[in-house]
């Protein structure tokens, strides 16, 4: 028999059929099996592929309670007069997922026979089955399976991706091995531009010394950025100032377009205040409202003559850039520099005048609220990207640990999910929700999840997986990441 036999399918309870079946494995077998492991049954067409769902021990011996009972009160066990320990069996509940062959994947259309011998699934087996690709991001190993889970990179990023999880089950850790396997592509392989919105400093460690992916690295602290004033437009002063009128909307129009004329590119805020006030066709309610405004975005001190740094330039394959936005405190000023960025850079993939993008949104749900757009400026042009990013090549990641606070439009985008433990009731229901694969019993999973353990459920893989997240190659500590007493000594040292 092949190594990895573990029972016989039996006939209990209206079973086997095409969802469910039943095998019985005895004591003399020394494989332990576990619930969630994958099994797979020879048949004349293939292997009917399955998953252990339940396991339960029996032994008939113990069946008669009031037998058992006498024996302890005498001081004996059952051992000393019955042949017990010969008789344990673990009853395996299995269900049934597919068919694999030669040809593909194919739906289970016939239940596996009486008598059948039942084997744990072999790595080939399970490749085909959940769609494993060689070259693909190799983000950890399945879960009671030596199997490394590599993700097919064109199903993974082309369609969009949302890291969720609870404070602390690690999914900045699991972004981290995400960007490190895209770094790690050959170019024959593909490449992506990857930018990082980084709120905490999480990802600041692959620009350290040591780091191998310091080479490719860039990191841009938020103060350093500056958009350029002559690139405002319709699209960008609705969302910086979505409380504005159409009225207001045509006339500052109006004037940047007076402004691109006259081909004058390095114009200011400033230079902005001073055409709107010389401007008589404006009416003077419409004009101090205006002046307001302006002078509400010139406060924000993000505005200059020229685009600081130029996105077409920096942006490139298998390079990796770091917005590092840990010491901005002000949440607007974060989500008008995610929207401009993000805004820039998805018009320049549409003009192919970059390669292909990955957006990383640590903390999305400050970004892409399930809530009025007013209090995000940066929802709008986010849901752009979740809808029209596919066709041009603009994906995102996004990474959140309140589910139930994520833009609905977004969530339901994002076509693969990698889960980690979560508990609060309204997120799960909320995922719940947005996935049209994740069913009753595998989100009742996710609470159950340890610290680098994953649900991964999606476009990604044919079937919802558990993986084991891999170790990262990047060990830099971060200042996020850093302890009471490591903070407390960097201070003492100043």
């Amino acid at each position: 028999m092949n190594s990895g036999y573990i029972g016989t399918i039996i006939c209990l309870n209206d079973t086997p059929n095409t969802d469910l079946f039943y095998a019985i494995q005895d004591i003399n077998n020394k494989i332990i099996v576990k619930k969630g492991q994958y099994t797979e049954i020879p048949v004349e067409n293939g292997t009917i592929v399955g998953q252990i769902i339940e396991i339960l021990k029996t032994n008939r011996y113990f069946s008669q309670i009031d037998t058992i009972a006498e024996l302890v009160k005498g001081g004996h066990k059952i051992e000393e007069f019955f042949p017990a320990d010969l008789w344990e069996f673990a009853l395996i509940k299995i269900k049934g997922l597919a068919v694999v062959t030669k040809k593909g994947i194919k739906t289970l259309g016939s239940p596996p026979s009486p008598g059948s011998d039942v084997f744990l699934a072999n790595e080939r087996t399970l490749e085909k089955l959940l769609g494993f690709s060689e070259e693909g991001v190799n983000i950890g190993m399945l879960k009671n399976h030596d199997i490394p889970v590599k993700l097919d990179v064109d199903k993974l990023v082309r369609k969009h991706i949302a890291v969720l999880a609870m404070s602390g089950a690690g999914k900045s850790y699991t972004t981290s091995v995400i960007i490190e396997e895209l770094l790690k592509r050959k170019v024959e392989q593909g490449r992506l531009g990857i930018i990082v919105f980084d709120v905490h400093g999480e990802y600041l460690s692959f620009g350290d010394s040591d780091s191998m992916f310091k080479s490719q690295t860039q990191i841009i602290p938020a103060s350093a950025i500056q958009f350029a004033t002559a690139r405002l437009d319709r699209f960008l002063i609705s969302n910086f100032l979505p409380q504005m009128t159409s009225i207001q909307y045509r006339d500052l129009s109006r004037i940047i377009a007076l402004f691109r004329k006259e081909r004058l590119s390095k114009i200011t805020l400033r230079t902005l205040i001073e055409k709107m006030e010389s401007d008589e066709k404006i009416n003077p309610k419409t004009k101090d409202a205006l002046l307001n405004w302006i002078l509400d975005l010139e406060d924000t001190y993000l505005f200059g003559p020229i685009e600081n740094p130029k996105w077409e330039e920096i942006i490139s394959p298998g390079k990796l850039i770091i917005v590092d936005m840990k010491d901005l405190v002000s949440l607007r000023k974060k989500q008008m520099i995610l929207t401009y960025v993000a805004y820039r850079l998805f018009n320049l993939r549409r003009r192919d005048k970059i390669p292909p993008v990955l957006l990383v949104i640590e903390e999305a749900h400050q970004f892409c609220p399930d809530a009025q757009r007013e209090l995000a400026i940066s929802k709008h042009m986010l849901e752009t990207i979740a809808r029209e990013g596919r066709k041009f090549y603009t994906s995102l990641l996004l990474v959140s640990q309140r589910p139930v606070r994520l833009s609905t439009t977004v969530l339901s985008q994002c076509n693969t999910q990698i889960i980690m433990k979560i508990t609060n009731p309204y997120d799960l229901q909320h995922i719940g929700a947005t996935s049209e694969k994740i069913d009753k019993d595998t989100l009742n999973a996710i609470t159950g999840l340890g610290i680098g353990e994953a649900l991964v459920v999606g476009e990604a893989t044919n079937y919802p997986i558990f993986v084991e997240v891999r170790e990262r190659h990047v060990k830099g500590k971060t200042e996020y990441e850093s302890t009471i007493k490591d903070v407390s000594i960097k201070f003492e040292k100043k």
